[in-house]
């Protein structure tokens, strides 16, 4: 039997829109604000991290622009819209993960991207972190929750099966940003510690197979490289002992706008993509950091709030699992940039140069406004 949500049928006539200015549109203004200081931020940052190349920093405005439209588009559907057409974009998804690895464009020893005639390839592994939380709050929300053993065996299936198809591609960050979307919505529907204390002994027995059967020899090397990066300074050490001098020598309050040595100097590889938080600690210091850390922080409040006045479980999952993920998209990206974390590629959300994870975060955000603005209030 599924759970009876706040917005049930029985209610419906007694219920109507949220109305207003931002609601018409559909926006939640302070998230909005939020996201656009973060942004205006990240172009400010961009600048001299790409090398004050002005191309760079409108080609990063354009794909920004393309974004923000993105997410007002996903703002206007209804959360009921995601719901009813959650597994069949989920197995279109699947679909996708398969024809890259039969028909897929490769790059860089890679195989990521599909393209189709007469459009622009695109990377599917992207659009499944937003597939992968939605199937599997669509699954759950069907139950009562908390959801019972066989249910959340089937949530695992649905995370594990694209996880699996993404990997081999290969692309363990991509992989691991969407299972931690997936794992979050079965965290959420109410999953007891003692599950959770086994799921963490599985993991930990599975671990070392994985180090002698899973994982290929440049996974094996970015966790050597962590443990000591001084044994290959000049090789693959070379990148993080550069990104941790940029960090240090920023001190409190940094260098100066456009003053950073290790990037401007070339040192610090990726300067205006992966480790540009590095550009960041350097050239604005600890206090930049704060500053910047302080944005992330009000919005992931924001919307976990959303996520906790959402009015029906499909949302209450999909809003808090998409805010869990963004959360690990910063922590991530940090923690390697600081060599705490292997490093596996994922982006520093809106701040780094990219094109496809902003626009796949930015449609995170979309959802997120759908779930808060097409809340039923309750009529005098």
């Amino acid at each position: 039997m599924p759970v009876r949500d706040l917005a049930s049928k029985s209610a419906a006539s007694s219920l109507t829109p949220n109305r207003g200015f931002w609601g018409m549109l559909h926006l939640d203004p302070v998230l909005l604000l939020l996201l656009l200081i973060l942004v205006a931020g990240g172009l400010f940052v961009l600048y001299s991290g790409a090398d004050q190349n002005i191309a760079v920093v409108k080609s990063q405005g354009v794909r920004l622009a393309i974004a923000f439209g993105v997410m007002l588009a996903f703002a206007q559907l209804d959360p009921a819209v995601y719901r009813r057409w959650a597994p069949w974009l989920y197995i279109a998804g699947l679909a996708s993960l398969v024809a890259v690895l039969l028909v897929g464009v490769g790059a860089k020893g890679a195989q990521r991207w599909l393209a189709l005639p007469g459009l622009p390839r695109f990377q599917p592994s992207e659009i499944m972190k937003l597939l992968v939380p939605m199937m599997a709050a669509w699954y759950l929300s069907r139950h009562y929750l908390p959801p019972r053993i066989r249910h959340l065996l089937v949530g695992f299936v649905i995370v594990l099966l694209p996880m699996g198809l993404i990997v081999q591609q290969p692309d363990l960050g991509t992989s691991l940003l969407v299972g931690s979307a997936g794992l979050f919505v079965i965290f959420f529907a109410g999953i007891s510690w003692r599950l959770i204390g086994a799921f963490a002994v599985l993991v930990s027995v599975a671990a070392p197979l994985m180090w002698f059967f899973g994982m290929r020899e440049y996974q094996k090397q970015r966790v050597l490289t962590l443990l000591d990066p001084q044994s290959d300074p000049l090789g693959a050490g070379w990148n993080i002992i550069q990104s941790k001098t940029a960090i240090g020598s920023g001190g409190v309050d940094g260098k100066g706008w456009l003053q950073g040595t290790q990037s401007h100097l070339e040192f610090l590889p990726e300067s205006h993509t992966d480790f540009i938080v590095a550009v960041l600690a350097e050239e604005f210091g600890f206090v930049g950091i704060l500053v910047l850390l302080a944005v992330y922080l009000m919005i992931i409040l924001r919307c976990l709030y959303i996520a906790v006045s959402a009015q029906d479980s499909f949302s209450r999952l999909v809003a808090g699992a998409l805010t869990m993920t963004f959360f690990i998209y910063i922590f991530v990206n940090i923690g390697m940039v600081s060599g705490i974390l292997p490093v596996v590629g994922v982006p520093l959300p809106l701040i780094s140069y990219g094109g496809t994870s902003s626009v796949t975060l930015l449609a995170a955000f979309g959802v997120l406004m759908s779930i808060h603005t097409h809340r039923r209030m309750i009529s005098a």
